[in-house]
């Protein structure tokens, strides 16, 4: 049995605290966790963690309470609206748990696992639904020796551009898992902006999905 492992960042999590304390912090917000229950006053408590010596701040609308520090990682609470769409929660709904969470400039990247490619599009669907600014920025698969289902892919589909980031990306390990490159690695070898290189990226993952997918 083979899998799909997907990243989707979300560049206007609208309402999103963890989002909103990444977009003041001078580093990434990672090791996100969340209360699997809704709490009587109706809010829902979060953690997260960032490097120890990070500036936080949660803008007026949240209340951040440090929880934990060591040398090298400070933890944070928060609660919440229970009510408010979170994304974490959207792509819960589907059926598929999410396996991690971080934030960057203000920007929310979801990862998860599915099974089928074709679940990978509906949760991306879904997302697009409640926010902006949605983009697939990795995909990958675990392969088996065998493929029941081959499909031939016309790279002619991919412009120039596309092809000649899809080939970085890859040479750099982007698509590996553990990752070789991250996305700001590979945007600095081609010479451009990280979004600019996830925008690219995720158009021509559509299309190479639009191919398997066969739609």
């Amino acid at each position: 049995m083979t899998g799909f492992r997907a990243t989707v960042v979300i560049r206007d999590p609208d309402g999103c605290p963890v989002a909103d304390v990444s977009a003041h912090a001078d580093e990434p917000v990672d090791s996100v966790s969340r209360s699997s229950q809704v709490t009587a006053d109706g809010t829902v408590v979060e953690e997260f963690g960032v490097a120890a010596d990070a500036a936080v701040d949660g803008g007026a609308d949240v209340e951040i309470t440090p929880v934990q520090e060591n040398e090298q990682e400070a933890i944070y609470r928060f609660e919440r609206d229970g009510a408010a769409d979170c994304a974490c929660e959207i792509v819960e709904t589907t059926g598929t748990p999410v396996s991690s969470v971080r934030a960057q400039d203000g920007a929310l990247l979801v990862s998860f696992r599915t099974l089928e490619l074709a679940e990978v599009a509906e949760i991306v669907d879904e997302l697009r639904a409640y926010f902006d600014g949605v983009l697939v920025e990795e995909l990958s698969q675990d392969h088996e020796d065998v493929s029941a289902d081959p499909v031939v892919v016309d790279r002619e589909e991919l412009t120039a551009r596309q092809r000649e980031i899809l080939d970085t990306a890859h040479e750099m390990g982007y698509f590996d898992y553990p990752k070789g490159a991250n996305a700001t690695d590979v945007a600095e070898e081609l010479g451009v902006a990280r979004s600019t290189f996830t925008e690219h990226l995720a158009a021509a993952q559509t299309k190479l999905m639009d191919a398997i997918l066969e739609k």
